[in-house]
């Protein structure tokens, strides 16, 4: 015969599945819009449309909210403890969209965090106007001004010609610029080719047209147009 008590956890689950059936049923129906702690207390966040990856899935330049602000993840380290049971750690640096100030957090991997509410917008390197950089929309030709320093990391990749450029968009602030996996740049100086070369390994420097610096083959000339990945800073193939 159950106890009293146990009438009564059942009994309070059985409250909990409705309140959880009732929300969702506003959420979807009359395009009710609950405030998302109180989704997340009820452990439906994720159900309702508004992403919750685990720590594992984020990606560098992803907008997730932390600790009641909007961070951009700039660099993400993986480690696996020694004699640690339960997965990976997640090492994140990230910059707060709106003070520029920077963190590091480590979260576990199968931590849930929550993706902050963004647009991307294709857009083209403009012009710069003392320490903002500008880019313009594809198709409306909106401006987009971000600080220099907020986007440092990226501008090493990108010259008038660069292709494949999102803005990222909070509440209509631009707070991001998201590259291409690959991008396609000129070569303005390296040691001269070596004809034949193509078929060995060995390597020289070479100065893009950015003003970055990487490793290409011996047989790449000056003003020969290289493809590089953008992830790793490496040389990929001739454009």
């Amino acid at each position: 015969m159950p106890s009293p008590a146990g009438h009564k956890l059942k009994n309070q689950d059985c409250v909990t599945i409705i309140e959880k059936c009732l929300i969702l049923c506003l959420v979807l129906i009359i395009d009710f819009e609950p405030d998302k702690a109180f989704l997340r207390h009820m452990g439906i966040y994720s159900k309702v449309g508004i992403a919750m990856p685990k720590a594992s899935d984020i990606k560098k330049n992803t907008a997730i909210e932390f600790n009641n602000a909007v961070y951009i993840v700039r660099d993400i380290e993986r480690s696996v403890p020694q004699g640690r049971a339960g997965g990976s750690l997640y090492r994140m640096r990230m910059y707060d969209v709106v003070t520029g100030a920077k963190i590091d957090e480590t979260f576990k991997d199968s931590e849930m965090l929550s993706l902050a509410d963004l647009i991307r917008r294709n857009v083209m390197f403009s012009y710069i106007d003392g320490e903002q950089f500008v880019f313009m929309d594809n198709e409306d030709y909106t401006p987009y001004n971000l600080d220099k320093k907020s986007i440092e990391h990226e501008l090493v990749f990108i010259d008038e010609n660069t292709i494949g450029l999102q803005v990222l968009l909070i509440d209509g602030v631009p707070v991001a610029i998201e590259l291409p996996p690959n991008i396609v740049l000129v070569v303005t100086e390296t040691d001269p080719s070596i004809k034949g070369a193509s078929s060995t390994a060995r390597t020289k420097p070479a100065t893009l047209s950015t003003g970055l610096v990487i490793q290409v083959p011996e047989h790449i000339a000056t003003g020969d147009k290289i493809k590089i990945n953008t992830a790793d800073h490496k040389f990929m193939s001739r454009a």
